[in-house]
């Protein structure tokens, strides 16, 4: 019964402090996202799970069929969990638990393809989520990449080293929107991972 009470409590903490970040979460550009991601990924969403872990902690728990790792460890799948339900579920000891994922995070459909920025896994959870919520979520159809933030284009407050970018680079840049050519959007990523762009300023805040 304590453990049930304890569970419950641990929960209720969670959601409140999930609520908070989520309503003063700050606008997070492209600088943002590929500094603070542990894990850059596309895929195809395969399985969406939820249940309470043996700390009481409720998750939702997104699996992967990766198609590239952009940083990160390599495979064909990968797994994480997300703090919240995907809907109230009764406890053992008749209770209803009410921790749904917390509003402007992110969430996920099976068969839906994406591309995620992936923050570090936290310390005593193991629970994880995208940089800047719904901001390092962004679902592909038709080569078209969509974000369901709308704080504004990715590449505002950007700077980039001029002799990096190419045409089609430039054009990504100037896009006013937070929707973009996939391909593009995916390549410009790619090269500035593996070429190191953000850790030596090539990429960066504008000043």
């Amino acid at each position: 019964m304590m453990r049930s009470i304890r569970a419950l409590g641990m929960a209720a903490a969670l959601l409140f402090i999930a609520g908070a970040t989520a309503s003063t979460v700050a606008p997070r550009n492209l600088v943002h996202l590929i500094d603070d991601a542990q894990d850059i990924v596309v895929g195809s969403v395969t399985a969406v799970t939820d249940g309470v872990d043996a700390e009481g902690v409720p998750y939702t728990e997104v699996t992967l069929a990766v198609g590239e790792t952009l940083r990160g460890s390599q495979g064909d799948t990968m797994s994480f969990r997300q703090f919240g339900l995907l809907a109230p579920r009764v406890l053992p000891n008749g209770k209803t638990l009410y921790a749904v994922r917390p509003p402007g995070w992110p969430q996920y459909t099976t068969g839906e393809r994406v591309l995620l920025f992936l923050t570090r896994p936290a310390s005593q959870t193991g629970l994880r989520t995208t940089v800047g919520l719904e901001q390092g979520k962004f679902a592909i159809t038709n080569n078209v990449l969509r974000s369901a933030a709308t704080e504004g284009a990715l590449f505002d407050g950007v700077d980039a080293a001029s002799q990096l970018l190419s045409t089609e680079d430039r054009a990504l840049m100037a896009s006013p929107s937070a929707q973009y050519d996939a391909n593009a959007f995916i390549a410009f990523v790619r090269r500035a991972v593996s070429q190191q762009w953000v850790e030596t300023g090539s990429l960066r805040h504008a000043p």
